[in-house]
């Protein structure tokens, strides 16, 4: 996977992004982390091109992420929200069933057994005919994971997927992420859980007031180059 940021900045009713400018080649698991409303998340979204910079220029694999060419991008990846997103009306299973026919055009019989092959991955076979709020929030997440998975997408996106999990659940969604490791496909994710950034990410980026403060490899976390990261670091475990 490969990241340029060339001076991004982003605004809400404040900035969010303060001109970010980054160069990353041969990351396979970026993992981005930071205080609540340091811009994390919206570093992703930009990233997934789900939303445009006010300033700059952002490329992933080679692809600017600007007109047509973004809806050709986001075929290629999956985005796992912090609550489920799943469709309350439809099926488990049924989730899947329409990503699978509207973004790849595939058959329904074709779709549905993608669909079983991909719940039964994540452990879920037995609640794939159950509605959303019929499963517990571990379950709808894992789900979730299925769905982004099952258009075999080359990055997955993950936006602090335990954010609205106990503890308990918050182990069995991370215990199936993890199982994705050696599945070949890069994946960029926000996270609040050390412990899973520290087996899962190849490389960090730290963000404190929508700056990158402090980046590289995952063994910074034990050697902090900056008070802030290690204050954070040191506020989290």
């Amino acid at each position: 996977m490969e990241i340029k940021l060339e001076h991004v900045s982003k605004y809400y009713d404040r900035k969010i992004l303060d001109d970010l400018s980054l160069e990353l080649k041969d990351i396979h698991a970026l993992g981005i982390i930071g205080e609540s409303g340091c811009g994390k998340s919206t570093l992703l979204r930009l990233l997934a091109g789900m939303e445009k910079p006010e300033k700059g220029s952002v490329w992933v694999n080679g692809t600017l992420l600007q007109g047509k060419a973004v809806k050709e991008y986001q075929k290629e990846i999956g985005y796992v929200f912090q609550k489920h997103n799943l469709f309350p009306h439809l099926s488990v299973k049924e989730n899947i069933v329409l990503i699978l026919n509207k973004i790849k055009k595939m058959p329904r019989p074709e779709a549905e057994q993608k669909a079983e092959t991909m719940l039964k991955k994540v452990r879920l076979e037995a609640e794939m005919d159950k509605k959303p709020d019929a499963v517990s929030g571990g379950q709808a997440q894992r789900a979730s994971i299925a769905r982004a998975l099952a258009t075999d997408p080359q990055m997955i996106f993950l936006d602090e997927p335990t954010a609205a999990l106990d503890p308990l659940l918050t182990g069995e969604v991370l215990r199936v992420i993890q199982e994705l490791k050696g599945s070949g496909k890069d994946f960029i994710f926000v996270t609040h859980e050390l412990k899973f950034l520290k087996n899962f990410a190849d490389y960090i980026l730290f963000m404190d007031q929508g700056k990158i403060v402090e980046k590289g490899s995952v063994e910074c976390l034990d050697a902090p180059q900056t008070e802030r990261l290690k204050n954070f670091v040191e506020g989290e475990l």
